[in-house]
C-alpha cells in the first residue's frame, strides 16, 4: 500500500508588529489636540459665558455683597435666610403656579394645532408659519401687546366679553388675576413652538400604522390613543422637558406685563433674582437663590429622563 502524504503544512503569515507604546500616545495625543481645536470654537464660549458665570454665583452665594463693596464671607448664611424667608416660598409656589397652568395649556394647544395642521387642509403652509410667527417675536413686544389686549379699562378681551354679557376681570391689575394673564400670554407664544415639534412627530409616524388601524375597524379616538400618542411619545418628551426648563425661568413676560404685581402675586423665582440684586443690592442672596433654582431644575430634569423609559416608546 502507498502511504498517503500528509499535505504540507501552512505556514500563518507573520504577525503585523504593533507600533511601539510611544508612537500610540502620540498619535493620541495628536488626535486629543485636534478634537479640542475642532471643539475650541464652541467650547470657548460655553466657558465663558456659561460655565465661568455659574462659578461665579457660586462663589458670590457665600458672600455678603451690594455690588459696590467688597464681599465678605458669609458662608452658607443666605441660603439658611432664603430657606426661611416668605418672599422664597412665595416665589417659588407662584413659580409652581405658572407651570401648573402653563404646561397644560401649551402642550394640548400645540398638540391640537398640530394634528389640525398635519391633516389636508387649505392653506395649510401658510397656517403654519402664521401660528409660528410669534415664536420669533420679541418677548417684550408679544408682552406689552398682551398687557394692553387685557387691559381692565380699554383692553380688546373684555370689550369682547361686554358685549356678551360678561363683566371681565381686572386681569394683570387683579392679584387673583395676574397669573392667569401671563400663563394666557406665555402660551400664546410658545404655541407655535409645541406645533412644529409635535408636527414633525407626527409626519414621522409610518401610515401603514393607520392603514392597519383603519381596517381593523379602529375610529379617529382609538387611533389617536394606540398609535398618534406612543409613537409621539419621544417628541412629546422633548416638549416636556424644554417646556419645564423655560417654564422654571419665566421672566420676560412677568417683568414687562405685572413687574412681580400686584402686592407680589405673579412674582416668580427669577424676577426674584432680579429684584434681590438690583432693587435692593443683596447679591449674594441672589446667587444663592440661583443656585437653588438651578439644583431644582436639575433634579427635576433628571427624574424626567429617569422616568421616560416607563412612557416614552422609541420603537
Amino acid at each position: 500500500m502507498t502511504a498517503v502524504e500528509s499535505p504540507p503544512a501552512v505556514k500563518a503569515p507573520p504577525a503585523t508588529p504593533r507600533p511601539p507604546a510611544r508612537g500610540r500616545r502620540s498619535r493620541r495625543a495628536r488626535y486629543a489636540i485636534t478634537v479640542l481645536i475642532f471643539l475650541l470654537p464652541s467650547a470657548l464660549p460655553l466657558v465663558m459665558f456659561t460655565l465661568y458665570p455659574m462659578v461665579g454665583a457660586l462663589w458670590t452665594s457665600l458672600h455678603s455683597w451690594n455690588l459696590l463693596s467688597p464681599m465678605q464671607w458669609v458662608g452658607f448664611d443666605n441660603y439658611v435666610k432664603l430657606v426661611k424667608d416668605p418672599a422664597t416660598h412665595r416665589a417659588f409656589l407662584n413659580t409652581l403656579y405658572y407651570l401648573v397652568g402653563y404646561l397644560p395649556l401649551v402642550y394640548f394647544g400645540g398638540l391640537a394645532l398640530a394634528l389640525a395642521l398635519n391633516s389636508r387642509i387649505p392653506a395649510r403652509n401658510l397656517l403654519r408659519g402664521v401660528y409660528f410667527l410669534p415664536v420669533v417675536t420679541s418677548w417684550i413686544v408679544v408682552a406689552l401687546v398682551w398687557r394692553w389686549l387685557l387691559n381692565p379699562d380699554i383692553g380688546i378681551v373684555n370689550f369682547v366679553l361686554g358685549l356678551v354679557g360678561i363683566d371681565g376681570p381686572g386681569w394683570w391689575t387683579d392679584p387673583a388675576w395676574a397669573m392667569p394673564s401671563i400663563i394666557i400670554a406665555s402660551a400664546w407664544k410658545d404655541l407655535g413652538f409645541v406645533m412644529i415639534i409635535l408636527l414633525a412627530g407626527l409626519q414621522a409616524i409610518p401610515t401603514d400604522l393607520y392603514e392597519a388601524a383603519r381596517v381593523d375597524g379602529a375610529g379617529p379616538w382609538r387611533r389617536l390613543v394606540s398609535i398618534t400618542m406612543p409613537m409621539l411619545s419621544p417628541s412629546t418628551f422633548f416638549v416636556v422637558v424644554i417646556s419645564l426648563i423655560n417654564g422654571f425661568q419665566v421672566f420676560d413676560q412677568v417683568y414687562a406685563m405685572t413687574g412681580g404685581g400686584p402686592a407680589g402675586a405673579s412674582t416668580v423665582v427669577v424676577q426674584q433674582i432680579y429684584d434681590l440684586t438690583f432693587r435692593y443690592g443683596r447679591a449674594g442672596e441672589a446667587s444663592a437663590l440661583s443656585w437653588m433654582l438651578f439644583l431644582l431644575v436639575l433634579v427635576v430634569t433628571i427624574v424626567q429622563i429617569r422616568g421616560q423609559k416607563k412612557w416614552v416608546n422609541y420603537a
